[in-house]
């Protein structure tokens, strides 16, 4: 009688060990059923097919069927055949809405990148938070990869969506498809942080030039398309590691308003590069206390003092400032070999040679046509462009000076061509 009590107390417990196993089974199984559906939930947006409607599109992806469009177009070519050009992959929300007549379409920045340099457009367009036009290159693989991630960055990263057009260049045999299944590239993505680490583990694939396979980058071709990728009657085009001083686009439409730039007359803004421990400078006065204790310096003094001497830095560093923080032209340049100053200029401002690719006169070629053709380099007080990081010697790819003489010739052909494209002009360069 003992015993079939305590067999009944046995019975009894085992019977609850096994109701709250099965509690836990089911939980665990409604928690896996949630989690795949947050996480289908998730993809849908980049490339889901499912009947799961976005009911403030009215049942459809308008970002999605954007890109889609942008893609079936198969892009068109650049006037060499070589390269394959989808203007406005993704189009900014200020593009799809914007006023002609808007203030802020007054000026606009422009960029050129591939994907390893990418992760840069989070602290310039911290800076910058204006209308911006990036042009990237992107080879073989990349192609992919890169559709896929400025895919990610318009649904992750509203600040991306609402300001920055993104155009894609590749060879002309290649061509960039929608990333439809390509779920591996999105692996963990949850939000922008998210998808800049991903970039960001991507930016030492390669350095400068170096992209591998005798794969040209074509600099110029990509500054032209991201100048044409923005309705903006002023352009500001520099490289992705660069910023602008802060409220340089506010300034600068204040000074509009004040003065009209003559026909002939391009903004200089003096460059500079620095340490990369060191905080970017937002105004005149942070930049000249960094200047004077050596951790900023001109752009490029140590690599080719002569290419940004003209701007004459000792003089502008030693302006005395209005106080105001108004932007006023400090005084104004002629041209001389071999200045590459960066600028704003108006839309009419000749483009850049597109035959110049890869490491050297670049952009020189295009500020000596500027010359030629009667410009004025009228110099900034107040503003100026920051690169980051220190260019030294020893960190380029192996092939810069070979590219850097391939370039050499051609800019003198270059040069004779300017003479028959402006037969009027008495300047040489």
């Amino acid at each position: 009688m003992h015993f079939s009590k305590k067999c009944s107390v046995f019975k009894v417990v085992l019977s609850a060990l096994l109701i709250v196993a099965l509690l836990q089974l089911i939980y665990l199984s409604f928690l896996s059923k949630l989690h795949g559906k947050q996480q289908h939930y998730k993809y849908s947006e980049l490339f889901g097919s499912s009947a799961k409607k976005n009911a403030l599109q009215g049942g459809k992806n308008a970002k999605k069927e954007r890109l889609r469009y942008s893609l079936s177009t198969g892009g068109i070519f650049d006037s060499s055949g070589q390269y394959r050009i989808y203007k406005n992959l993704i189009k900014s929300d200020y593009s799809i809405n914007q006023k002609p007549d808007a203030r802020s379409n007054h000026l606009a920045l422009a960029t050129h990148t591939t994907i390893n340099n990418l992760h840069h457009l989070d602290s310039l367009l911290e800076r910058w938070q204006n209308p911006l036009s990036v042009a990237i290159f992107a080879h073989g693989q990349d192609v992919k990869f890169a559709t896929a991630l400025v895919y990610a960055l318009s649904v992750f990263c509203p600040h991306i969506q609402a300001l920055v057009d993104f155009h894609l260049v590749c060879h002309s045999g290649e061509m960039a498809s929608f990333p439809e299944q390509d779920r591996a590239h999105f692996a963990g993505l949850e939000d922008c942080p998210g998808v800049f680490a991903k970039l960001e583990s991507h930016r030492d694939k390669y350095k400068n030039y170096a992209i591998g396979g005798n794969v040209s980058y074509p600099n110029n071709l990509l500054r032209n398309v991201a100048r044409g990728g923005t309705e903006a009657a002023y352009i500001l085009v520099i490289d992705i590691d660069m910023v602008p001083s802060a409220a340089l686009h506010q300034q600068f439409i204040a000074m509009l308003m004040r003065r009209e730039p003559a026909a002939d007359e391009v903004f200089v803004l003096p460059a500079f590069e620095i340490r990369h421990t060191r905080k970017m400078p937002a105004t005149k006065s942070e930049l000249v206390q960094l200047y004077q204790v050596g951790e900023v310096r001109p752009f490029y003094e140590e690599l080719c003092p002569r290419c940004q001497a003209p701007t004459n830095y000792s003089r502008w560093v030693n302006l005395h400032s209005t106080g105001s923080g108004a932007l006023e032209v400090a005084y104004t340049l002629t041209w001389v070999d071999p200045w590459e100053p960066f600028y704003i200029g108006a839309r009419s401002v000749p483009l850049y040679d597109e035959n110049f690719r890869q490491y050297g006169f670049n952009r020189i070629s295009q500020a000596c046509e500027l010359h030629v053709a009667g410009y004025r380099f009228s110099v900034l007080g107040n503003a100026f462009v920051v690169h980051r990081g220190f260019k030294v010697q020893g960190e380029f790819h192996s092939r810069k000076d070979e590219e850097n003489r391939k370039n050499r010739l051609l800019f003198r052909s270059f040069k004779e061509g300017l003479k028959t494209k402006y037969p009027s002009s008495p300047r040489r360069c």
